[in-house]
Protein backbone atom coordinates (compact mmCIF):
# COMPACT_ATOMS: atom_id res chain seq x y z
CA UNK A 1 0.00 0.00 0.00
CA UNK A 2 1.36 3.34 -0.96
CA UNK A 3 2.04 6.11 2.10
CA UNK A 4 -0.71 8.47 -0.29
CA UNK A 5 -3.30 6.22 0.92
CA UNK A 6 -2.73 6.15 4.50
CA UNK A 7 -3.42 9.03 7.18
CA UNK A 8 -0.57 10.10 9.06
CA UNK A 9 -2.72 9.37 12.59
CA UNK A 10 -3.77 5.80 11.37
CA UNK A 11 0.23 5.11 10.22
CA UNK A 12 1.30 6.52 13.27
CA UNK A 13 -0.97 3.45 15.43
CA UNK A 14 0.57 1.28 13.05
CA UNK A 15 4.15 1.83 14.31
CA UNK A 16 3.52 2.16 17.48
CA UNK A 17 2.46 -1.66 17.45
CA UNK A 18 5.84 -2.02 17.25
CA UNK A 19 6.63 -0.45 20.90
CA UNK A 20 5.82 -3.63 22.25
CA UNK A 21 8.84 -5.94 20.84
CA UNK A 22 12.20 -4.85 22.41
CA UNK A 23 14.28 -2.87 20.35
CA UNK A 24 17.74 -4.68 18.93
CA UNK A 25 19.12 -5.60 15.75
CA UNK A 26 21.24 -8.75 17.22
CA UNK A 27 24.01 -7.75 14.63
CA UNK A 28 24.75 -4.54 12.31
CA UNK A 29 22.73 -4.15 9.36
CA UNK A 30 24.02 -5.13 6.47
CA UNK A 31 22.94 -5.88 2.40
CA UNK A 32 22.66 -9.88 3.10
CA UNK A 33 20.37 -9.77 6.02
CA UNK A 34 18.54 -7.04 4.51
CA UNK A 35 17.63 -8.79 1.08
CA UNK A 36 16.23 -11.68 3.49
CA UNK A 37 14.13 -9.12 4.68
CA UNK A 38 12.77 -6.79 1.72
CA UNK A 39 9.35 -7.55 2.65
CA UNK A 40 9.55 -4.74 4.38
CA UNK A 41 8.67 -2.37 2.07
CA UNK A 42 5.36 -4.22 0.97
CA UNK A 43 3.23 -2.98 3.84
CA UNK A 44 2.66 -0.59 6.23
CA UNK A 45 -0.18 -2.44 8.03
CA UNK A 46 0.83 -3.92 10.99
CA UNK A 47 -1.24 -7.38 10.53
CA UNK A 48 0.95 -7.80 7.38
CA UNK A 49 3.85 -7.65 9.29
CA UNK A 50 3.03 -10.40 11.47
CA UNK A 51 1.93 -12.75 8.30
CA UNK A 52 5.86 -12.34 7.14
CA UNK A 53 7.45 -13.05 10.39
CA UNK A 54 6.04 -16.24 9.63
CA UNK A 55 8.31 -16.82 6.89
CA UNK A 56 11.26 -14.79 8.25
CA UNK A 57 14.13 -17.04 10.04
CA UNK A 58 13.70 -16.48 13.89
CA UNK A 59 16.71 -14.57 14.77
CA UNK A 60 15.95 -12.19 12.05
CA UNK A 61 12.53 -11.24 13.53
CA UNK A 62 13.79 -7.61 15.24
CA UNK A 63 15.92 -6.89 12.22
CA UNK A 64 12.73 -7.11 9.85
CA UNK A 65 10.66 -5.30 12.88
CA UNK A 66 13.87 -2.90 13.24
CA UNK A 67 13.76 -1.96 9.35
CA UNK A 68 9.77 -1.71 8.79
CA UNK A 69 9.20 0.51 11.63
CA UNK A 70 12.60 2.61 10.75
CA UNK A 71 11.44 2.45 6.66
CA UNK A 72 7.40 3.38 7.61
CA UNK A 73 8.73 6.05 9.61
CA UNK A 74 11.03 8.04 6.98
CA UNK A 75 8.27 7.43 4.51
CA UNK A 76 5.98 9.93 7.00
CA UNK A 77 8.54 11.42 7.67
CA UNK A 78 9.46 12.44 4.19
CA UNK A 79 6.22 13.47 2.62
CA UNK A 80 5.99 15.93 5.54
CA UNK A 81 8.92 17.40 4.44
CA UNK A 82 8.12 17.60 0.75
CA UNK A 83 4.86 19.21 2.19
CA UNK A 84 6.99 22.58 2.05
CA UNK A 85 7.32 25.12 0.33
CA UNK A 86 10.46 25.14 -1.87
CA UNK A 87 10.79 21.10 -1.66
CA UNK A 88 9.88 18.74 -3.83
CA UNK A 89 10.24 14.94 -4.96
CA UNK A 90 12.42 13.46 -7.06
CA UNK A 91 11.43 11.80 -10.62
CA UNK A 92 13.44 9.36 -10.03
CA UNK A 93 12.30 7.54 -6.86
CA UNK A 94 14.94 4.85 -7.20
CA UNK A 95 17.97 7.25 -6.45
CA UNK A 96 19.05 6.18 -3.32
CA UNK A 97 20.97 9.10 -2.51
CA UNK A 98 18.23 11.51 -3.39
CA UNK A 99 14.99 11.83 -1.15
CA UNK A 100 14.07 14.98 -1.89
CA UNK A 101 14.91 18.39 -4.11
CA UNK A 102 15.13 21.53 -1.53
CA UNK A 103 15.63 24.53 -3.25
CA UNK A 104 16.40 22.37 -6.34
CA UNK A 105 19.15 21.11 -4.23
CA UNK A 106 19.25 17.50 -3.57
CA UNK A 107 19.39 16.01 -0.07
CA UNK A 108 19.45 12.81 1.55
CA UNK A 109 17.12 12.59 4.47
CA UNK A 110 18.24 10.47 7.46
CA UNK A 111 16.07 10.06 10.57
CA UNK A 112 18.49 9.11 14.11
CA UNK A 113 18.05 8.29 17.57
CA UNK A 114 21.35 10.39 19.34
CA UNK A 115 23.86 8.45 19.29
CA UNK A 116 25.53 6.73 22.26
CA UNK A 117 28.46 6.28 20.13
CA UNK A 118 29.22 10.10 20.02
CA UNK A 119 30.28 9.75 23.39
CA UNK A 120 29.20 13.43 24.69
CA UNK A 121 25.89 15.23 25.96
CA UNK A 122 23.14 16.19 24.33
CA UNK A 123 24.11 19.64 25.13
CA UNK A 124 27.35 19.77 24.00
CA UNK A 125 26.14 17.82 20.28
CA UNK A 126 23.56 20.65 19.49
CA UNK A 127 26.46 23.56 20.47
CA UNK A 128 29.01 21.52 17.99
CA UNK A 129 26.81 20.47 15.40
CA UNK A 130 30.00 19.81 13.15
CA UNK A 131 30.75 17.41 15.32
CA UNK A 132 28.04 15.40 15.70
CA UNK A 133 27.39 15.05 11.86
CA UNK A 134 31.03 14.50 10.73
CA UNK A 135 30.57 11.60 13.18
CA UNK A 136 26.82 10.81 11.74
CA UNK A 137 28.35 10.29 8.45
CA UNK A 138 31.75 8.19 9.54
CA UNK A 139 29.64 5.82 11.37
CA UNK A 140 25.58 5.69 9.83
CA UNK A 141 24.18 4.51 6.43
CA UNK A 142 27.25 2.16 5.80
CA UNK A 143 26.23 -0.30 3.00
CA UNK A 144 23.78 0.27 0.25
CA UNK A 145 23.08 4.12 1.23
CA UNK A 146 27.08 5.22 2.25
CA UNK A 147 27.73 8.78 0.58
CA UNK A 148 29.09 12.10 1.41
CA UNK A 149 25.99 13.43 -0.35
CA UNK A 150 24.05 16.46 1.11
CA UNK A 151 21.83 14.81 4.07
CA UNK A 152 18.99 17.03 6.28
CA UNK A 153 19.44 14.91 9.80
CA UNK A 154 16.11 14.62 11.71
CA UNK A 155 17.56 13.65 15.26
CA UNK A 156 15.11 12.32 18.38
CA UNK A 157 15.72 12.52 21.65
CA UNK A 158 13.47 10.77 24.88
CA UNK A 159 14.68 13.52 27.55
CA UNK A 160 12.28 11.88 30.12
CA UNK A 161 12.79 7.94 29.66
CA UNK A 162 15.87 7.67 26.83
CA UNK A 163 13.70 5.60 24.47
CA UNK A 164 14.81 7.19 21.49
CA UNK A 165 13.94 5.00 19.19
CA UNK A 166 9.85 5.52 19.94
CA UNK A 167 10.06 8.59 18.85
CA UNK A 168 10.05 7.47 15.73
CA UNK A 169 6.73 6.50 15.79
CA UNK A 170 5.56 10.31 17.52
CA UNK A 171 4.54 11.35 13.86
CA UNK A 172 2.03 14.21 15.04
CA UNK A 173 5.03 15.89 16.99
CA UNK A 174 7.60 14.86 14.67
CA UNK A 175 5.56 16.91 12.08
CA UNK A 176 5.51 19.51 14.67
CA UNK A 177 9.44 20.09 14.69
CA UNK A 178 9.75 19.79 10.68
CA UNK A 179 7.20 22.38 10.35
CA UNK A 180 8.84 24.62 12.57
CA UNK A 181 12.49 23.80 11.16
CA UNK A 182 11.11 25.42 7.90
CA UNK A 183 9.37 27.91 8.97
CA UNK A 184 12.70 29.64 10.52
CA UNK A 185 15.36 28.20 8.74
CA UNK A 186 17.36 29.41 5.84
CA UNK A 187 19.14 27.41 3.60
CA UNK A 188 22.27 29.99 2.33
CA UNK A 189 22.54 29.80 6.16
CA UNK A 190 22.81 25.89 6.37
CA UNK A 191 25.80 24.11 8.32
CA UNK A 192 28.08 22.60 5.14
CA UNK A 193 30.81 19.80 5.77
CA UNK A 194 34.30 19.53 3.52
CA UNK A 195 35.00 16.24 2.36
CA UNK A 196 37.66 15.44 -0.50
CA UNK A 197 37.53 19.64 -1.56
CA UNK A 198 33.62 19.91 -2.31
CA UNK A 199 30.99 20.84 0.44
CA UNK A 200 27.85 19.37 1.69
CA UNK A 201 24.54 20.89 3.36
CA UNK A 202 23.86 19.49 6.14
CA UNK A 203 21.81 20.78 8.60
CA UNK A 204 20.21 19.20 11.68
CA UNK A 205 16.52 18.99 12.67
CA UNK A 206 16.48 18.28 16.31
CA UNK A 207 13.33 16.95 17.67
CA UNK A 208 13.80 16.66 21.42
CA UNK A 209 10.76 14.69 23.25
Amino acid sequence: MAMQSMSIEILEAQLKKRWAFSYQWNGKQNNTNDQKTNWIYKSPWWKDVEHYLQNTPNDLHHYALNRWYNFWSAQAIESMIVSHKMVRKPENKKDKQIDFFWNDIPFDHKTTIFPKGFGKSLEYAKSHEDELIAWLYENQSQEQRWHYGNRLFLVVYDSKQEQHWKCKAELTRLNFFIHQFFLSFCLSKCPQLMHNGRSVYTPIIWAIF
